[in-house]
Parts: structure tokens; sequence; C-alpha cells
């Protein structure tokens, strides 16, 4: 039977665990333009959201910055982090085994990310060859998660409708926007203790768990192909 998913990934947190090293300079550099901010923040409230986004959040709790000096800090933090991805960087737990399994599935990276930090983390950790140049920036795209516009801009590149994507995300703002493209969702729920999967995707705590899900999926939907004919 033809394949008929495309699997698009989230980056952060989903297949590289960068988002302790990003974390910790998103805190260095908001502390140094006076907005109080510790790495536990970012794990804690603002995983998966935007820098500036974070920004503007921590400015209406403690008061504006020179906005003239918000450019130059984001572009020397995301320099100080493309070192750190270059070198300290690892997968998530199960990501290479479950990418090996799924090899012959159409795969694509759909990141909040710049593409650079998207080809910098993959490089680092040998994962580039996987997705080749199939890597959807909301930088590019000129939206964010949780704008499903991102997933639809992927989708509509990778050649497939939406309803036949199958996206995998770690964040619950990932997850929302993936749901809202009308997707099937799979949210790798890392810390199930304190984070809800939103109603509508299927939980995974664990890589390792998502060639059997996807396979379950594939058997699933086979049905439905047959009758669409």
């Amino acid at each position: 039977m033809p394949r008929p998913l495309c699997l698009l990934f989230d980056c952060d947190g989903t297949l590289v665990d960068s988002e302790p090293l990003l974390a910790d300079e998103m805190a260095s550099a908001l502390n140094a333009v006076g907005l109080p901010f510790e790495a536990d923040d970012y794990m804690g409230e603002f995983r998966g959201a935007r820098f500036r986004r974070i920004v503007a959040e921590l400015e209406s709790r403690h008061g504006p910055v020179d906005a003239q000096a918000l450019e130059p800090l984001e572009t020397a933090m995301r320099a100080n982090l493309n070192r750190r991805l270059a070198t300290e960087l690892i997968t998530i737990t199960g990501a290479t085994e479950a990418l090996a399994a799924l090899a012959d599935y159409p795969m694509g990276v759909v990141s909040n990310g710049p593409v650079n930090k998207i080809r910098t983390s993959l490089v680092a950790t040998g994962l580039d060859t996987l997705f080749g140049d199939r890597l959807f920036s909301a930088y590019s795209a000129n939206c964010w998660k949780p704008d499903p516009r991102l997933y639809l801009h992927a989708a509509r590149e990778m050649g497939y409708p939406p309803e036949r994507c199958l996206a995998i995300e770690d964040s619950v703002v990932g997850v929302r926007a993936a749901l809202a493209a009308e997707m099937t969702v799979i949210h790798l729920n890392r810390f199930p203790d304190v984070e809800e999967t939103p109603e509508g995707a299927i939980t995974i705590t664990s890589m390792f768990q998502l060639p059997t899900v996807v396979a379950r999926l594939v058997r699933d939907l086979a049905p439905r192909a047959v009758a669409a004919r």
C-alpha cells in the first residue's frame, strides 16, 4: 500500500534537546536589558513560544525596554545559541531510532525558529541528511505557531493536503497549531505530570513509541483510502 502520510516534525524538544540551551541563552539576554527571566520560566511557561512574544509578555509585567536594543539583543543571543548548538546539542532520546524506522515516509521539519538554527541543530546531531532542504521556518513563512498557517505552508510545499499530514510536536503551542490546520497530531509529552495534551491529539511519552503509532495510523487510514475509490 502507498505510504499515505507526510510526517512533519517540530525541531526543538521533539528531535533535538535544544530547549535547555535556548532557555539559558534567553535568560542571559533578557536579564541584560532588565527583564527578569530564568531558564525555568521558559520551560515552565513559554516553551515553544516566539522570542518576541516572550519579550512582549515580560514587558507587560515589568515595563518596556529600549526597542532599539531588541534587534541586536536577539541577534547576539541567536549567535551565542548557534555556537552552543554546534558543540553541545544532543538528540531527544529515541529520535534517531524513530527516524530510522520511518525513513521511507516523506518528512519535513516545521519550527518557530530561524532556518539557520534548524539547520545548525540538524547538522550538529547528524539528522540533516534525513530532511535535506525540507525545513519550514516561521521566520521564512512570516507566521508563527500557534498560527496554523505555518503547518499549512509546510503541507503545501511538501505536496500533501493537511489531512494526509501527521505532525509530531512536543509543545502545546505546536500541537494547537497543527490541530487548527486539521492535521493528525502526535503530542510527545515528556512532562505528563505538568502538561496536558490538548483534546484531539494523540499522546506519546517517548519517541521510541512513534513508529508503532504511525504504523497503527497507516492501518486505520487504509480502509478510508479504499472507500474513497
